[in-house]
């Protein structure tokens, strides 16, 4: 029986890496077998775009920062997304494609039309079959954005930038309410949490 595909979603700063920390150990706790991966990067090729797209000190333009994203995502479906699912496998993944939509086309502005199109050629009819969107407004996470220290280039972006990413998150998370389950990251962690744990249990039910 093949797996199921789950992805975390939100801006710097919401909690993410501690929230799939959370996730994977409530699955593990059931018997799931759990396999955690981020995008950009899961794969030696796709962290090697990875540290091209976060790292580089030269422009990368919009259009350029879009394929490299699909090429990182098309490295990770064939090596190790579509694997681990067709071993019974969870996938836990920390961004996926509609962040594409976010960053790229909400934040950066470029044509969702096309992202459609690179989308539905590099992943088929794949698509997570839960994503956990963290949900707070960058004013409320500016300050955890800041105490990482070394900042990469999208964490560097001005607050306009996060409140069109977050904006066109919620705007999916409305046009797909079964898929999209929105959580609000800006109370404390127990609550956080405790909502998730909800969610999932609720997912395992269907």
């Amino acid at each position: 029986m093949s797996g199921r595909f789950i992805t975390l979603e939100g801006i710097e700063g919401v909690g993410k890496s501690t929230n799939l920390e959370f996730v994977a150990q409530w699955l593990r706790d059931r018997g799931e077998r759990v396999v955690i991966t981020r995008e950009p990067g899961g794969t030696p090729l796709a962290e090697r775009l990875r540290n091209a797209l976060l790292e580089s000190e030269g422009q990368v333009t919009p259009v350029a920062e879009l394929l490299l994203m699909f090429a990182a995502r098309s490295s990770h479906l064939h090596d190790l997304v579509e694997p681990a699912l067709a071993r019974g496998d969870w996938v836990l993944c920390d961004r996926f494609t509609d962040a594409t939509y976010a960053y790229q086309g909400g934040g950066r502005q470029l044509d969702p039309g096309l992202i459609a199109t690179l989308e539905r050629a590099v992943q088929g009819q794949r698509r997570p079959d839960l994503t956990l969107l963290l949900d707070a407004a960058p004013e409320a996470t500016a300050s955890r954005r800041s105490l990482r220290g070394t900042e990469d280039r999208f964490e560097r972006e001005q607050t306009d930038f996060f409140r069109r990413v977050r904006k066109t998150y919620l705007e999916r998370a409305a046009a797909e309410p079964q898929r999209i389950q929105v959580i609000d990251a800006a109370r404390p962690l127990a609550e956080v949490q405790e909502e998730l744990g909800q969610c999932l249990a609720s997912f395992l039910r269907n």
